[in-house]
């Protein structure tokens, strides 16, 4: 259940990663002080030159890839930004969400900028923003961390449609089903308790699995990482590792 980077897959065209939680993706005005640079570290490991061509927010784990040239990945990102593609991500959800769902709800971009905060949320202009989902597991857990004597939380396996920022997390707090984890957008009661009662305190947020044609094969290449560390740990305590492999 290491929780190191790891090179899934790599040829003479791309490379893709496993990426723990708490690594930034590529360096950043937003969290100048992080030392823990996902894409430095693969060049060093790799030798070569790596383009980016999607991203995974930082406390986000899970499968990424990239070009070793900028055609290729432009090429990727291309595919990624459309239909012919498949971006499965696993989540842990406060309450028992609906079997499945498509949530469509255009979303405004994330203010990272005090300058761009200052402009209200009804200045911006939305954008369309589609996640599918299906619930693979729920749990009731004999403690009353809100209101309730007991304290119920889903297993969801989701599948993007758009690529938003913050698209998942924002999603499923509009439909009230917050992810644990999450402290922008979920509820800190909940993400206290499962770090003090399951030290996991991380968000409960992994992309799973990553479907595309081959940019030189036209193959298809399927791409796919397992939740490790903390999250599997969880994930075995709630007797839901078998719900993995539905």
């Amino acid at each position: 259940m290491s929780c190191e980077p790891e090179i899934i897959y790599e040829d003479e065209h791309l490379l893709a990663a496993y990426k723990p939680e708490g690594w930034l993706v590529h360096r950043s005005e937003i969290d100048r002080h992080e030392t823990r640079i996902f894409l430095q570290h693969l060049r060093n490991l790799s030798g070569y030159h790596l383009y980016p061509v999607h991203r995974l927010d930082k406390p986000t784990s899970g499968v990424i890839i990239f070009g070793k040239s900028s055609a290729v990945a432009a090429q990727l990102q291309h595919q990624l930004e459309g239909k012919g593609s498949l971006k499965k991500y696993l989540a842990v959800c406060r309450g028992y969400c609906p079997e499945q769902e498509t949530i469509d709800y255009p979303l405004p971009p994330v203010a990272d900028f005090k300058h761009q905060r200052k402009r209200s949320k009804s200045e911006l202009p939305r954008q369309e923003a589609i996640t599918l989902f299906q619930r693979l597991a729920t749990i009731e857990l004999p403690y009353e961390v809100d209101r309730y004597p007991t304290s119920r939380y889903s297993l969801v396996e989701i599948q993007l449609k758009t690529g938003r920022r913050h698209q998942i997390r924002r999603h499923f707090k509009h439909i009230h089903h917050p992810l644990i984890g999450c402290p922008k957008y979920g509820k800190s009661s909940h993400n206290h308790f499962f770090s003090q009662q399951f030290n996991c305190g991380r968000l409960l947020l992994h992309a799973v699995k990553l479907e595309l044609q081959h940019p030189a094969s036209q193959k298809l290449l399927v791409l796919q990482a397992e939740p490790r560390g903390k999250f599997m740990k969880l994930l075995q305590t709630f007797g839901w590792s078998d719900a993995l492999n539905h």
